[in-house]
Formats: structure tokens, sequence, C-alpha cells
């Protein structure tokens, strides 16, 4: 796959006078994971609606190789790129394969028909998302996290060298959290695609995410590899939270540790040693 470059430049977004990100500069590395964290309300998810067209520009650009991406064709920006956005919602009655099979949308025409290459590029990101065995059942019959892994199946089935999510985990169990963020991680290591998404989780960020991209305030605070960008200062300050960042015993990335009341004997007992000494 060709890898696509993203850049914003001097970028402002808001809705009616409300600004949301003001004059934000990113250059999103070629053919890696980006993790967008951030606050809740920071503009995470508006920057990647900018990102994807679906968000016009109060000032500043979003450019895709350079090119003004609202300025592109709708078809030609979905043709190498694809969201996947919060809360999305299918028409009812729309089966797992129906819905799938609209992620080829961008690459049909008059001229090109559905061929065996979109029905094995369908069949593929069923298998991958492990929705074969479901393929035939209503959306509306689907759990959250089926409902969720139908949708990403569809994301992935456009075909695209760069993939849009937001919260790309929401609703899925701890198990599918990870078989999701694998996936991802596979199309990224094996096929070079740039994968850019909003994660809530630090830990699961700093684990799959090759650059951290951390706002604040509407701009970009932080950016760079997880080790530089999920410090103890770096947490509090985009945040407002003390946290502990330790190694992860396994991959060795930073584990946030967040400060706050829990039951916890150690934590107790520390308190009480503390009071004792006073």
């Amino acid at each position: 796959m060709a890898n696509h470059q993203i850049q914003a430049e001097s970028l402002t977004l808001g809705y009616d006078d409300h600004i949301i990100i003001d004059e934000l500069n990113l250059e999103v590395p070629k053919g890696e994971i980006t993790v967008l964290v951030g606050a809740n309300g920071c503009g995470k998810s508006t920057l990647l609606k900018s990102m994807a067209r679906l968000l016009k520009p109060s000032t500043g650009a979003v450019l895709l190789d350079g090119k003004d991406i609202a300025k592109t064709p709708s078809k030609e920006v979905a043709q190498n790129l694809a969201l996947l956005p919060q809360s999305v919602m299918a028409p009812e009655g729309l089966t797992v394969y129906q819905l799938v099979k609209q992620g080829r949308y961008p690459h049909q025409s008059w001229m090109k028909k559905w061929s065996k290459e979109d029905e094995d590029i369908v069949e593929n990101a069923l298998t991958l998302t492990k929705m074969q065995d479901l393929r035939d059942r209503s959306i509306d019959e689907l759990s959250g996290g089926q409902r969720q892994r139908a949708w990403i199946a569809m994301t992935l089935a456009q075909d695209t060298d760069v993939i849009l999510l937001d919260e790309p985990t929401t609703y899925l169990d701890m198990t599918h959290q990870i078989d999701i963020l694998d996936l991802l991680f596979d199309l990224n290591q094996q096929e070079g695609r740039t994968i850019i998404m909003v994660l809530h989780d630090l830990n699961l960020a700093c684990r799959y995410a090759h650059n951290i991209v951390a706002i604040k305030n509407g701009d970009v605070y932080v950016n760079g590899k997880p080790e530089d960008v999920i410090t103890c200062e770096n947490v509090h300050t985009v945040f407002q939270m003390h946290c502990q960042v330790s190694q992860d015993p396994i991959f060795g990335t930073p584990l946030c540790i967040p400060h706050g009341k829990g039951r916890c004997l150690f934590k107790q007992q520390l308190e009480g040693n503390f009071n004792a000494v006073k």
C-alpha cells in the first residue's frame, strides 16, 4: 500500500462560535500507529472528523499528500482514508454482511461493478473481525460489542491505507479490546497502514502506539513516543490527575497508575504508618 501523509496546518475547528481546536499544527507519521489522548471535550473526536473531511475548518487545513482535504472529492478521500466514528447507527434490518459490503462503495462506479476482488475483501474483513458466523444476523440483534466489530469490519472492507478510529474498543470486553487492537497492530506491521485512533486507556495507548498526541486547550500539548509523553507531569497537566508511572512488566512500555480512593490494604497500612509518625 502507498503511504499517504496527513497534516494539520494552523487548523481551527468549532461549532458555531465555540472554538474547540485552535491553530493546531500536527504531522502524523506515515506507516505508524498514532493515538490521540486527552481529557473529555478537548477536541480529539473533532480533530479526527476534520481529518476525514466531515468537519470543515474555520481556518487552516487538513492536508492529504499536500492537498487540502476539504477541496478533494469525497470519493477520492474515501478511497484512501476510512473513518470509524463514535455511536454509528445502521439502517433498520441491515445484516452484518450488507453493512460490511458498504465499505466497498467508494471503489464502485458505473464502469466498475461488484467483483470477486470486492467479495474477497469483504470476506477477509469478516474473518479478521471474527464476524463470519454472524454475517446473516441483523445489526439490530447484535450486542454492543458485536455491533462494534461489524462496523470495524466495514471500515476494513474500505481497504484504505489510512484508518481513523474514534474509541474503537467502546462496548468491547477485555478480550475483544485486545483482539481489535492486535488486529490494527497487524495491519500496521504487515501492511504498513497508517492508524490514527482515539483511546481513553493510556496503558493500551502506550502498548500499541508508536506515537502519542496529547491534546489540551485545543492544541497539541505534547507529541512523541509513549515513554516521552506519558510522564507524571504530563498526565497531571493534561488530565488534572496525579499518578505514578512505572514500566509495564510484560511490554516495557509506560504503565500509568492513577491515584485515588480504593480498597487497598497496602495503601491503608502506608497511610496508618504515616499518621503514626506524625
